[in-house]
């Protein structure tokens, strides 16, 4: 990986791959599903861009925004300005996750099932 060093790390800091910028332009949530449309961008974009372009057109399928920055090792809010940068240029295409049963990701029962499942195991 790009600006990585085996013994230090990241050898910049997280924000110089998005420009400082601190919010995305386009809504995303960490488990939106990303994938390559084969569209090239026509301005340069910077390695991390690369990278998050090459690991949305990974023959496994779609990819979510938190693998995404986990491979990357960026913190999530840097990821999804990237990724918006390369939605903006029609690179990726975004779309919601589906959850099963069609309810949403805050659905109360949901959340309770969770919650009740942890506490039976710890």
């Amino acid at each position: 990986m790009p600006w990585l060093d085996d013994s230090a790390g990241r050898v910049m800091r997280p924000y110089t791959a998005s420009g400082g910028r601190t919010r995305p332009s386009t809504p995303l949530d960490l488990l939106s599903l990303l994938t390559a449309t084969g569209v090239r961008p026509a301005d340069r974009l910077g390695a991390d861009h690369a990278l998050a372009l090459r690991l949305c057109a990974a023959p496994a399928g779609p990819v979510s925004v938190a693998e995404v920055a986990a491979q990357l090792r960026l913190p999530a809010v840097v990821t999804k300005v990237l990724l918006s940068d390369l939605l903006e240029c029609g690179a990726v295409t975004a779309r919601s996750p589906r959850f099963p049963g069609g309810g949403a990701a805050d659905d109360q029962n949901l959340l309770l099932a969770v919650l009740d499942g942890l506490r039976r195991r710890l």
